[in-house]
C-alpha cells in the first residue's frame, strides 16, 4: 500500500490544522533546542509559544500511549515488540524535552489523559492482531510527520525549522521501519512526506 494519506485519528486532525499555521518564537526554539543562553537573547512570545508546544506534546502523549497499549495487548512478537519500547523511548524523548520547554516559558504543559481514554481515542478494541497495532501505530506515526513538516514553511528562523524537521525525521524514520513491518511498499514517488 503506497497510500500516504493523513490518518483518521480522533486526536490528531484538529491538533495537526491547529500546527499548521503555528510559529513558534526564536527564544522558545533555543529552550527547546538546549540553548538557554541564546533564548534570552532572542525573546519569545511565552503564551502562544506554549500553545503551540502543547499541542506538539498531546501528539507525543498521543504516540506514547498508543505503544503502550500495543506492548500491553500481548499482540506484538518479541522482536517487533522491541522496536515499539524503543519508539515510544522516543516519543518519551520528545515529551521531556517540550514539558522542559513550556516550563522554561513559564506555562504549564498539556495533561496526559487516562489511558483508558487513549484506548477509547485510538479503538483499542479493534486492535486483534500484530498486524492491527503496527498499522496504529505506522498511521499515527505519518500523521506525526505531516503535522511536523506542515509547519516548516511558516518559520522565519532556520532553527525553527530545524527543530520540526527533526521531530519530523524521527517520525518518517518509524513510520518507514513499520510501513516495511507491515510489507508494505515504500512511498512510490519522492517528496511523498508534508504534502
Amino acid at each position: 500500500m503506497n497510500d500516504l494519506h493523513l490518518p483518521s485519528s480522533p486526536l490528531l486532525p484538529a491538533r495537526r490544522r491547529l500546527l499548521a499555521g503555528s510559529v513558534l518564537s526564536a527564544g522558545a526554539v533555543m529552550l527547546l533546542a538546549g540553548r538557554d543562553a541564546l533564548a534570552k537573547a532572542a525573546g519569545t512570545d511565552a503564551a502562544a509559544d506554549t500553545g503551540i508546544l502543547n499541542i506538539a506534546l498531546t501528539l507525543e502523549h498521543e504516540a506514547i500511549n498508543a505503544y503502550q497499549l500495543g506492548a500491553g495487548s500481548g499482540l506484538l512478537q518479541k522482536p517487533v515488540l522491541d522496536i515499539a519500547v524503543r519508539f515510544q523511548a522516543d516519543h518519551k524523548a520528545h515529551r521531556d524535552a517540550l514539558v522542559a520547554t513550556i516550563r522554561k516559558l513559564g506555562g504549564t504543559p498539556v495533561a496526559e489523559l487516562k489511558p483508558e481514554d487513549y484506548a477509547r481515542s485510538l479503538k483499542a478494541e479493534t486492535l486483534k492482531s500484530q498486524a492491527d497495532v503496527l498499522d496504529l501505530a505506522a498511521r499515527l506515526e505519518l500523521g506525526a510527520t505531516h503535522a511536523y513538516l506542515s509547519v516548516i514553511p511558516s518559520f522565519k528562523d532556520a532553527q525553527l525549522a530545524k527543530v520540526s524537521g527533526r521531530l519530523a525525521a524521527d517520525e518518517a524514520y518509524h513510520w518507514t521501519l513499520l510501513n516495511n513491518a507491515l510489507g508494505r511498499a515504500l512511498p512510490a514517488t519522492a517528496l511523498s512526506f508534508g504534502a
